[in-house]
């Protein structure tokens, strides 16, 4: 299973991004999936994430500027960033929660990160 995330670059503050993850290979099923950045210097933090029922929840930082979303048909994983802040700026990690076949308990995987730049 790999997961490939892109569509991260720079911005100005106010301005808007909407990062893609798709998830491809052996998959039965992917349940949760999510969003984590890093920002220069700091842990890994949680983002967003999407469960298998379209239940969602946000970190407090960025709740009611981005929204996550998902595609089942294709396993893939949005996030649509609007009024960025430079706080935001980070290397932005997708993951997921994947069956790769009946009878398999889920495993987690990693997108390889993709940066997100906001000037001020």
């Amino acid at each position: 299973v790999q997961l490939q995330a892109y569509g991260g670059g720079l911005v100005q503050a106010g301005g808007s991004l909407r990062l893609s993850c798709a998830a491809s290979g052996t998959i039965f099923a992917a349940y949760v999936m999510g969003w984590y950045r890093q920002p220069p210097g700091k842990g890994r933090e949680v983002v967003a994430t999407i469960s298998s029922g379209g239940d969602t929840r946000y970190a407090d930082s960025v709740k009611g500027r981005f929204t996550i979303s998902r595609d089942y048909a294709k396993n893939t994983v949005y996030l649509q960033m609007n009024t960025l802040k430079p706080e935001d700026a980070a290397v932005y990690f997708c993951y997921a929660d994947v069956v790769m076949r009946r009878g398999l308990a889920p495993r987690g995987y990693w997108g390889q990160g993709t940066l997100v730049t906001v000037s001020s």
